[in-house]
């Protein structure tokens, strides 16, 4: 009977582990859930969902003893796999079977306490600690890229405070109610809003009213807005005022009490929201459409408008141009989309197929058409509209160069590549020559050298290097003397119809006349007025510094060619971007600026002229100074004398004109930023007050204005400070929590 006993107690103990396995998922899931929320009803929750979650997993209370034998009979040597026979009822056994019990059970007794049950306590363990460490992390996230609260200590209802000390025993007037009244524009379709919170935020063109209710007798009560003051008017037991934002700024109300004192209110801020302009979207079309003259000219448009207060309109406007040149025409239409447009839509989807027949375009016309929006802002609304897109129908006459029957030669200029698209294609030769067959690559080589010699010859026609374009004369062999001249010379077949540099007067520029020759000791007297091409030197278009650069890009065209014609294309790339740079060096230094000035001389007096008479004439001689400013001098000032006020210094009168210059330096630039800058500028404000005037209120103020003062800029010069990543990082952590 004790062995029972003994496998009863050690099948509990293995319930308890797998039980406190569960707790410890529980618990891993709960911590997560309450780091990551900051809830500690969310943690329960987390708690129990993995506590179930657990428990139909692992199921401790479905143990059983068949589980527990097995698992003694596998790890007791002692059992002699004979356990099982502890469960059974001795009158059930065997005289063999009970003495074998009895053995087992006189084993189990010292041994089975010791016996450990399975688990996975560790694991466990290890899974809690790693949900613990997630929900660590996220909270952390959170918090990190949570948006600061830049006006955490900012009141969400008006309050007063005395501007000095009020030495009176007269009760102080207290604001009973206070009712902000919000009117957004009709166009914008929100509805008005009644508040006691002073920060208001609303759309540009609201009418916000103020309605204030004192206990006690109150005077002079007025809003300060910007440095700009509106005195409140009394109707009905209250004060009253109204006023349309235009821009966002900030603004403060004080009043008077019976006795003269003085009270104000923190700042608070005026935001306002800019209407924005529609967003035009236009899906699923090229910048660029053409069309051939037979085909169906259509141009399917698919647009997207969204406001954020609604549409009122949106078309299309299309320009038709027809003609070039000085006769080019222009035809402005505006094209209304499909179906009815449904006025102060937030979002629109509209379509129109362009049909460039209807709008009378013929072959070389050209369709410029972009998409406008205006939206529903009253007086003026906001207009914006998308890209321009081009539609153009080919034009289908082209001049193509024809060959009579009497013209046997095709002067048309040969296709020649840039130096440019050598140096790519040479460079995509050299990438794919593993790739190509040696056939082919020689082939490739020699077709590129062949490149380079056109367009070395092509700019050799500028250097007046043209015989080397001249095909050689015609000749017959059989019949050459049926084509001597009586001089005995050669007559050219082609000489009817190519152009000839040669000739003695290629333009029929004057009559022809004899002359002779320089073997007659005469010379032409037409010599210095006539283009000849006869010289190389003379037929140029480039002056003679030009020319040398250009004899030199020839020349390094000739070593390119060279080793393209070796297939050696590698070492013919650095030949081609020497020439290339010096074919760039021509071109800009051919090119021609402009300077268009608006200056006319004053006449000169003739009398005056060429005297020599400079009497009247004395140099002008200016000097002048400029005095760095430094930017936000007041704010760095007030920085400094805030330092002094903490160590125990006095407050005087010009504190406060220098904590008011400061202000007003910020305040320009809080109407970008008016939440950035409002705790800032109530703490310059609250100064004036005397209650106020402690170090603690001073160091505040003074570390609201490190906060946002930009860094001074520093002047030009080497640094003596080391200074990396990590130690730059952490500078900067510890001016965050300072």
């Amino acid at each position: 009977m004790m062995g029972d006993k003994r496998l009863n107690d050690f099948k509990r103990r293995w319930q308890l582990v797998q039980y406190t396995e569960c707790v410890l998922y529980a618990v891993g899931v709960a911590g997560l859930s309450y780091l990551a929320s900051q809830s500690f009803y969310l943690g329960i929750l987390g708690f129990v969902v993995g506590m179930a979650v657990a428990l139909l997993l692992f199921k401790p209370w479905k143990l059983s003893s068949e589980q527990t034998v097995a698992y003694v009979d596998a790890h007791v040597p002692e059992a002699g796999y004979s356990s099982a026979l502890l469960l059974m009822s001795p009158s059930e056994l065997s005289n063999l079977s009970k003495l074998q019990r009895y053995r087992v059970a006189t084993q189990l007794d010292a041994v089975i306490a010791k016996l450990k049950p399975p688990h996975q306590l560790p694991m466990a363990a290890m899974v809690m600690f790693g949900l613990i460490m997630i929900g660590l992390a996220t909270q952390f996230m959170l918090k990190e890229f949570q948006p600061k609260d830049q006006t955490p200590s900012t009141p969400q209802s008006i309050q007063f405070a005395p501007l000095d000390s009020v030495e009176t025993n007269a009760a102080i007037p207290k604001l009973s109610s206070t009712k902000i009244t919000i009117h957004q524009p009709d166009y914008t379709g929100i509805a008005n809003v009644s508040t006691e919170n002073p920060n208001i935020s609303a759309v540009t063109g609201a009418v916000i009213s103020w309605q204030l209710e004192f206990d006690g007798e109150v005077s002079n009560v007025r809003m300060d807005r910007m440095g700009e003051i509106f005195t409140l008017s009394q109707k009905n037991g209250g004060f009253n005022l109204s006023q349309t934002l235009e821009t966002s700024g900030f603004y403060s109300f004080s009043f008077e009490d019976a006795n003269g004192n003085k009270f104000v209110t923190d700042l608070y801020s005026l935001e306002a929201i800019e209407d924005q302009t529609p967003l035009v979207e236009i899906d699923g079309l090229d910048q660029y459409s053409y069309f051939e003259f037979d085909d169906a000219k259509q141009l399917p448009l698919n647009t997207k408008v969204s406001d954020d207060f609604g549409i009122n309109d949106a078309y299309i406007v299309a320009t038709v141009s027809k003609g070039s040149g000085e006769s080019v025409k222009f035809r402005e239409e505006t094209i209304r989309f499909d179906g009815t447009l449904s006025k102060g839509e937030k979002q629109l989807q509209l379509k129109k197929l362009l049909d460039l027949d209807k709008l009378k375009m013929d072959p070389g016309d050209e369709l410029y058409f972009y998409v406008e929006a205006k939206d529903n802002k009253i007086p003026t609304p906001n207009i914006s509209r998308s890209e321009t897109y081009f539609a153009v129908i080919r034009d289908t006459i082209t001049d193509d160069f024809a060959v009579e029957s009497t013209l046997g030669v095709d002067q048309m200029p040969d296709y020649f590549r840039s130096q440019r698209q050598l140096i790519i294609d040479t460079e995509k030769l050299i990438k794919d020559r593993p790739s190509l067959s040696e056939k082919d690559f020689k082939f490739k080589s020699n077709e590129l050298g062949f490149d380079q010699k056109s367009l070395r010859l092509k700019y050799g026609q500028f250097m007046g290097d043209e015989t080397e374009l001249q095909a050689a004369p015609g000749q017959v062999s059989s019949v050459e003397s049926e084509h001597e001249e009586e001089e005995g010379e050669e007559k050219d077949l082609l000489d009817a119809y190519s152009h000839k540099h040669d000739s003695d007067n290629e333009h029929n520029l004057v009559e022809e006349h004899e002359g002779h020759n320089e073997e007659g000791g005469e010379e032409d007297p037409l010599h210095d007025y006539l283009h000849n091409h006869d010289d190389p030197e003379e037929s140029t278009l480039f002056e003679k510094s030009l020319k040398a650069k250009l004899r030199d890009a020839l020349s390094i065209m000739w070593d390119a060619e060279l080793y393209l014609r070796l297939y050696q294309p590698e070492k013919s790339l650095p030949y081609q971007y020497k020439a290339l740079k010096i074919i760039q060096e021509i071109k800009n230094s051919a090119r021609i600026y402009v300077h268009r000035i608006g200056f006319d001389p004053p006449p000169i007096k003739e009398e005056k002229r060429l005297t020599g008479d400079i009497e009247a004439i004395s140099n002008y001689d200016k000097k002048q100074e400029f005095e760095y400013q430094m930017s936000f001098a007041s704010s760095r000032k007030a920085i400094a004398r805030l330092e002094q006020l903490i160590k125990g210094t006095e407050f005087t009168e010009s504190d406060r004109d220098l904590f008011q210059n400061a202000g007003n330096e910020l305040a320009k630039k809080a109407v970008e930023e008016p939440v950035k800058y409002l705790k800032v500028l109530q703490g310059l404000r609250d100064l004036d007050k005397s209650t106020n005037r402690t170090k603690e209120h001073y160091a505040t103020v003074q570390k609201s204005l490190l906060s946002v003062l930009p860094q001074v800029e520093n002047n030009p010069g080497k640094g003596n400070q080391y200074e990396d990543e990590i130690n730059r990082l952490f500078i900067n952590e510890l001016g965050k929590n300072d």
